[in-house]
């Protein structure tokens, strides 16, 4: 893992901390932030992208931290257990294709002008394969759905679809938005520096 830097130690801590905070409700409420894992996993992907080896030792770190958070959630709070099925397996291929995508698309285009535009499809591409991923593996292998269709259980999931994507976009916004300004502070900083020298 050479040439890892404090800047990437930091986008791995964040993301840590991000799923500590938020791994605890779906929705958010009053007092908490919404869950941000199809968010978390998509950034891992787009900024570790250029370390392999980190990349996996970080995915893996992440898919053993939200096992960890959904185990003190269930039987220490005592939160519903009703998606602890064999489904539950179906979270790593869902988190996988999201820091697929997100890798994908760092090795290709840049976070600037059309690689924006790039980056929102792609993100909006990924959460939406996701959700999809996620809901239609619980439909298969939860068995809690028996006497349900699948268009019945489609129809009733779709009520969730723009509430799970559209806060991973927010997310994935407020991390794309926050890089971007670091990197502006950081161009006048290292421009004020050189006309002063």
């Amino acid at each position: 893992m050479n040439n890892i830097n404090s800047k990437v130690v930091a986008v791995f801590a964040t993301l840590v901390v991000l799923m500590a905070a938020t791994r605890f409700d779906h929705f958010g409420s009053a007092v908490s932030l919404p869950d941000a894992s199809y968010a978390i996993f998509f950034l891992g992907g787009l900024y570790l992208a250029r370390y392999v080896r980190l990349s996996v030792v970080a995915f893996s770190a992440l898919i053993i931290e939200a096992g960890l958070i959904d185990f003190y959630a269930t039987s220490i709070q005592g939160i519903s257990d009703w998606c602890m099925t064999p489904a539950y397996w179906f979270l790593i291929p869902t988190y996988g294709s999201l820091w697929f995508v997100g890798r994908w698309f760092a090795l290709r285009y840049k976070l600037e002008g059309v690689g924006l535009v790039g980056l929102a499809l792609a993100s909006w591409g990924a959460c939406s394969f996701a959700f999809f991923l996620s809901n239609a593996s619980f439909y298969l292998f939860s068995e809690h759905f028996a006497t349900m269709t699948a268009a019945e259980y489609g129809m009733n999931v779709a009520q969730y679809y723009v509430s799970y994507v559209s806060v991973a976009l927010l997310y994935i916004a407020g991390a794309v938005a926050l890089q971007m300004t670091f990197d502006i502070v950081a161009r006048l900083l290292d421009s004020s520096r050189s006309q002063a020298s």
